[in-house]
């Protein structure tokens, strides 16, 4: 009886990747640290940003070329670079024939790119399924054309997936493992030269342009509202590099300039240290239940965009923390509802909460806690198993 032959190992393996904003570049990060673990001498490029580039990542364009979000002028000023962008690495990568190609996230971009790619042979992997269970469901079958398997980080993902005969691997949330469960508050604040028994509310107003745009005003209203309820309460900015002007230039028009501390990046730093945040709707509110940190999400976006993805949206919550909890747990001020008066009321009640109602703080924590460990996997080698799997077909 003849033996079957074990695979090749891969040794030299080329793997191209995009990410498309700040929090894929992270994820993209993530990912490579396993792929290096089983694949040291591994060559992948392609689109990403700063932390994919620590791990030996060639960006052939930076991440930040493809961060555009909504429906109206903000996507239609930006469309012919950005088709032009994808365009040209396809052509490369047809050209170079990686072993796989991973798109982290970015579903606008990657999901066209991918089902190109895997019409001409090449294996296709999406990391992070779409969230067709919250909006946009009619994207299934885009997917099932373009990839040849998804990488989900949510448990329920696999299941619903396979209804449409989608291959998929639950791997867990990469920022489970990033995040510790208990955080450092002390350690943090000694890091960002704040004091045990400062009260400290972090303004996280997104890490888009276009988010920035619309939000980073309102909220430096907000914060000036919640200053004057309470002169003690300290202000932080974790920014994008790229966004320190524009969210400077926010602090200054609301009059705040002098009153926040706007650093470069070290947004996980800042989250631990803060008593509450205020925060843009998307990964970052994830990271904050992480975090254990009471807050209040919000999210605006011209009117179009808004229109569009209102028709489309399928559960009454949109930020991630009351999806996965099936319940307005923190909440959520969308659109003409964000106004500086409404967000600094509810920033306030939460402030007033941490005073006066400790068992209500002790089930939001436990709420928290239950998530995080929902999500806690081994998720690099989960990744890693799953990607090798796809090579050795």
């Amino acid at each position: 009886m003849q033996q079957s032959v074990a695979p090749a190992p891969h040794a030299n393996l080329f793997v191209a990747m995009v990410a498309g904003e700040a929090s894929g570049d992270l994820l993209g990060g993530l990912l490579l640290d396993g792929l290096r673990t089983r694949w040291p001498q591994l060559t992948c490029a392609g689109i990403g940003g700063p932390q994919m580039a620590s791990h030996d990542f060639d960006a052939w364009w930076p991440h930040h070329k493809l961060s555009v979000h909504g429906y109206g002028w903000e996507v239609l000023l930006r469309y012919r670079e950005i088709v032009g962008i994808r365009g040209q690495l396809q052509a490369c990568l047809l050209r170079q024939r990686p072993d796989v190609f991973i798109g982290v996230d970015a579903p606008d971009f990657n999901l066209d790119l991918e089902r190109n790619l895997r019409e001409q042979g090449i294996k296709t992997v999406h990391f992070v399924c779409p969230s067709i269970w919250a909006w946009r469901a009619e994207r299934v079958e885009k997917i099932r054309r373009s990839v040849d398997h998804v990488l989900c980080i949510f448990p329920f993902e696999p299941e619903l997936l396979a209804r449409h005969g989608i291959a998929a691997t639950y791997v867990g949330h990469p920022l489970a493992n990033v995040i510790p469960l208990e955080p450092d508050k002390l350690a943090a604040r000694a890091t960002l030269g704040l004091q045990n028994q400062d009260r400290v509310l972090a303004l996280l107003p997104g890490s888009r342009a276009s988010e920035v745009r619309h939000l980073a005003c309102c909220f430096f209203r907000a914060a000036a509202l919640i200053k004057r309820a309470q002169p003690a309460i300290k202000l932080i900015v974790p920014a994008v590099p790229a966004l320190h002007g524009a969210i400077q230039h926010a602090a200054a028009q609301a009059g705040m300039l002098e009153l926040v501390q706007i650093i470069d990046g070290q947004s996980h730093t800042v989250l631990a240290a803060c008593d509450v945040t205020l925060i843009a709707s998307g990964t970052a509110t994830l990271e904050a239940a992480l975090f254990k940190r009471p807050m209040v999400i919000a999210y605006r976006m011209g009117w179009l965009s808004w229109q569009i993805m209102r028709r489309k949206q399928l559960q009454p919550w949109v930020g991630l923390p009351n999806i996965l909890s099936q319940n307005f747990i923190v909440p959520e001020l969308l659109q003409e509802r964000a106004t500086p008066e409404a967000l600094a009321g509810a920033v306030l009640q939460w402030f007033d909460d941490l005073d006066t109602q400790p068992a209500k703080m002790a089930v939001l924590h436990q709420q928290f806690m239950a998530l995080h460990h929902s999500l806690r996997r081994d998720t690099s080698t989960l990744a890693t198993h799953a990607i090798e799997k796809i090579l050795a077909r």
